[in-house]
């Protein structure tokens, strides 16, 4: 007697979620047209957030990299869109995706330098480098050194000749980047190096004497991050239209505040962030501080294994 087989690529459950973020997503596509402009600029600072909050869970809740010092690749971003546009004169748009290439090739040597440490120690390492970027950063006088800069209004009406659709596009670009970020994610962790995540997640030795190059897939992880936290840092100040190395490599606004996004909504799972960044928001459009995010993270429940 043979036994029939049968494959399900879908679920009825996948099928309707699928649907459902389908319709949300030409929803927020046509936001410009039913939203006003305080609505676009907090879509878009969610946005922002669901994005760095969703790299930092793959490096921290899969790879097993908890960073505290990923506003150095936020920073970088936006100083590599600032240099490109006002120097080289690179369209404002297309500067966004070199500032994410830029980050991502140096952080092979960050990556080199870190890898070296293990647990808290690499913690406190990528803080670290965080801060030795910030203070190169106020020693470059071209852009602004300690005082930081402004883009010059040339360069934004590059953009667009009026307000109105310079802020649709960077709404636009916003979107598209989160979703961009979202859909690489989950194609990586349905590839072999997301086998290779979820092995070394929950066991890195039992994975490494498995066959798994563990140093590899993790610099993998960390390169790909880096270059789309960079990405994301160049959209948020360009969206802002001024660069200092204060708000560039803040600590609690580029990576202690997404931590707690992480850990609200769950981390090591891909749902999590989107969950915890609305959680992180006030009815007002304002985020909240860090120490009521820390006492929502201590309510948050313990992500399944």
């Amino acid at each position: 007697m043979t036994a029939s087989f049968h494959v399900e690529h879908a679920t009825r459950a996948s099928r309707i979620c699928t649907a459902a973020f389908a319709a949300a997503l030409v929803l927020l596509v046509a936001a410009p047209a039913w939203g006003g402009r305080d609505d676009l600029r907090l879509l878009s600072e969610i946005y922002a957030y669901v994005a760095l909050a969703s790299l930092w869970n793959l490096l921290a809740g899969y790879a097993g990299l908890v960073s505290v010092g990923q506003q150095a690749y936020v920073g970088l971003g936006g100083y590599v869109l600032f240099a490109s546009t006002i120097e080289a004169g690179v369209h404002p748009l297309l500067a966004v995706p070199i500032a994410g290439v830029v980050p991502a090739v140096v952080a092979l040597p960050v990556a080199g330098l870190l890898f070296r440490l293990r647990g808290h120690y690499f913690a406190i390492g990528t803080w670290v480098v965080a801060e030795v970027f910030r203070l190169i950063a106020s020693q470059i006088s071209a852009l602004g050194g300690g005082s930081g800069i402004s883009l010059p209004a040339a360069i934004v009406t590059e953009m667009a000749s009026s307000r109105q659709m310079r802020e649709f596009l960077i709404y636009w670009v916003a979107l598209a980047l989160v979703v961009i970020v979202l859909a690489a994610i989950v194609l990586l962790l349905r590839s072999r190096y997301g086998l290779a995540l979820t092995a070394i997640r929950d066991n890195e030795l039992a994975a490494r004497s498995n066959g798994v190059d563990v140093t590899r897939t993790k610099l993998v992880v960390y390169v790909l991050t880096a270059f789309g936290t960079a990405m994301v840092g160049a959209l948020i100040f360009l969206q802002k239209l001024r660069i200092s190395p204060d708000t560039a490599f803040s600590v609690n606004d580029w990576t202690a505040f997404v931590i707690f996004i992480t850990v609200i909504g769950g981390i090591g799972r891909v749902e999590g962030p989107i969950i915890g960044t609305p959680s992180c928001f006030s009815s007002y459009g304002r985020r909240l501080p860090i120490s009521a995010a820390f006492i929502c993270s201590c309510w948050a429940p313990s992500p399944s294994r």
